[in-house]
């Protein structure tokens, strides 16, 4: 799978085709599970981050969250933060909200589930 360099701006694949880097993948997926993740961003910098997982930097998944966003795949919206959920790691972030997979990310992951992903 190719990896996204968020440069493309509104990318829809290479050749007709959804390019997606195993990292994304596994985030669709993990959205896939769970309908709603948290979120946050710093005041002035509308850069997400997220501290759920351990797997990546900081910096990469904020690249992944960009980049499937940029590709329609996932919605993010720092008007909506998550009720309940524990946002201690969160407390250097004043701004919390959350993001969640679109109907074209639902339909790319029941493709994935259902066909996998080629090399």
């Amino acid at each position: 799978m190719g990896h996204c360099n968020g440069n493309c701006g509104q990318c829809g694949g290479c050749a007709g085709e959804l390019v997606l880097s195993q990292p994304e993948i596994d985030m669709l997926y993990d959205l896939a599970q769970n309908a709603f993740l948290p979120v946050a961003r710093s005041a002035g910098d509308n850069t997400p981050i997220y501290l759920e997982k351990k797997d990546q930097t900081r910096e990469q998944y904020s690249l992944i969250l960009i980049c499937l966003e940029k590709k329609g795949l996932i919605s993010i919206d720092f008007d909506k933060p998550l009720q309940g959920a524990d946002m201690t790691a969160y407390k250097a972030y004043p701004i919390y909200g959350s993001f969640a997979l679109t109907a074209r990310g639902q339909e790319v992951v029941d493709v994935l589930e259902k066909q996998g992903a080629k090399e």
